[in-house]
């Protein structure tokens, strides 16, 4: 693991310095600003984010832009698992860190060290940003999802909020360095609170886990459709 990397997993537990938090509120609004007057970028049902406590913000994924642009226009920090590939320069990984990027070495199969960083998060009361589908896809329909964001929702006893997004794909889609002006909107769910286990159980199972997975996917299509439309994208199944 490179040294980079090393330090960026260190970082993670240490309160950020003045000068990082600073950067990171920087880069925030900056972007949101750009984000706004380029693509007419907004939120919509911005009080479905709960002020304070662990919450699971778990938003679809069709484009490069969508990290800077949930990040930028949340009320609050957002957390994220990210590509330890990304830290392996020095600046790169304290600017990161400081917009709470949290190292994932895609390598490891399991990588314990990613997922207790992700809890401890929740456990402190921070917002972690999981895209439940995993890498970026394409398309109109959202595919069934991966079980890591409800997985982690159970096991922190953190709510889910579901997000769409209308409108990035067009404005850069896969294979496209850059990106075109168009309407793009960002659409808050309603908070869906955490699975818990059945009456005398100790957990929840991983066949409720798979169900409450199923359950968001049908979630997140009814927010992306919506969000498309309102974005003045055509959105239609095949």
């Amino acid at each position: 693991m490179p040294d980079a990397l090393s330090g960026a997993r260190d970082a993670v537990d240490r309160k950020l310095p003045f000068l990082s938090i600073v950067w990171y509120l920087f880069i925030k609004y900056f972007t949101r600003t750009v984000f706004f007057f380029y693509f007419r970028a907004y939120v919509r049902n911005a009080k479905a984010l709960p002020k304070s406590g662990p919450v699971i913000f778990s938003p679809i994924h069709r484009s490069n832009l969508d990290v800077p642009l949930v990040g930028s226009n949340a009320r609050r920090k957002l957390h994220y698992l990210g590509k330890g590939s990304l830290m392996t320069n020095r600046f790169v990984a304290w600017t990161l860190v400081g917009c709470g990027t949290i190292p994932l070495d895609r390598d490891s199969r399991a990588d314990k060290l990613a997922l207790d960083a992700s809890l401890k998060a929740l456990k402190e009361g921070k917002t972690l940003a999981v895209f439940p589908e995993g890498e970026r896809k394409s398309g109109p329909e959202v595919l069934p999802l991966l079980d890591g964001a409800v997985w982690l929702s159970a096991k922190a006893n953190a709510p889910i909020l579901p997000v769409g997004i209308g409108g990035s794909e067009r404005a850069m889609p896969k294979g496209s360095y850059l990106p075109n002006p168009r309407k793009i909107v960002i659409l808050y769910g309603d908070l869906i609170p955490a699975p818990q286990p059945q009456e005398g159980a100790r957990r929840v199972t991983r066949s409720e886990l798979r169900k409450y997975s199923e359950d968001l996917r049908v979630v997140l299509q009814e927010l992306f459709d919506e969000a498309q439309e309102m974005a003045g994208s055509p959105n239609e199944h095949s």
